[in-house]
């Protein structure tokens, strides 16, 4: 019995330890240039509608059940989603706008598990005719979630769909 009470502390040791040591944040983020002006880049992202042309995530499940809620393109509108395993489920509010700067809104992921992240999409002028944008999102890592950040890389897993999406979003703009 005594044993059992050892290996019992231990593993609850063991984990706590863990706990400690793992990541407490994550934040990826990537960046592409994009021949257009900011003001006509900044005027087609804030509308989330459009991401259903670019996301990465579409490509993945294009039978995806969507649901809007309020007015795209402003504070407060919602874009759901309900997919397959590789999108899941859950919902993106948009949370703040600075015109020709920056488009924010929190992710609420609710399956294959809940979390919650803040996203952006940012975009710098760097000449008349090109911008920068930068695509983004950050969160914590709670409990027990932080103990598995010690052997998944967020920034890996998620970058190169990033890198596709925006790669994407190049080539619908560059088009227009």
């Amino acid at each position: 019995m005594i044993i059992l009470i050892y290996i019992i502390a231990a593993i609850v040791m063991l984990l706590l330890l863990l706990a400690v040591i793992s990541p407490k944040n994550y934040h990826v983020n990537r960046n592409i240039t994009i021949n257009k002006p900011v003001s006509e880049v900044y005027e087609y992202l804030k509308y989330l509608k459009n991401q259903s042309e670019w996301s990465p995530w579409e490509a993945k499940d294009p039978d995806m059940q969507k649901e809007f809620v309020g007015t795209d393109g402003m504070v407060g509108f919602v874009s759901r989603w309900k997919g397959n395993k590789d999108v899941g489920e859950g919902e993106q509010e948009i949370t703040h706008i600075k015109e020709n700067d920056i488009v924010e809104t929190q992710l609420r992921f609710i399956k294959p598990w809940k979390s919650v992240s803040d996203a952006y999409l940012k975009v710098t002028e760097i000449s008349d005719n090109t911008t920068r944008v930068s695509w983004g999102f950050q969160g914590v890592n709670k409990f027990p979630m932080r103990i598995f950040m010690l052997f998944m890389n967020m920034d890996k897993a998620v970058g190169k769909d990033f890198e596709e999406g925006l790669n994407q979003l190049k080539k619908v703009l560059e088009k227009k």
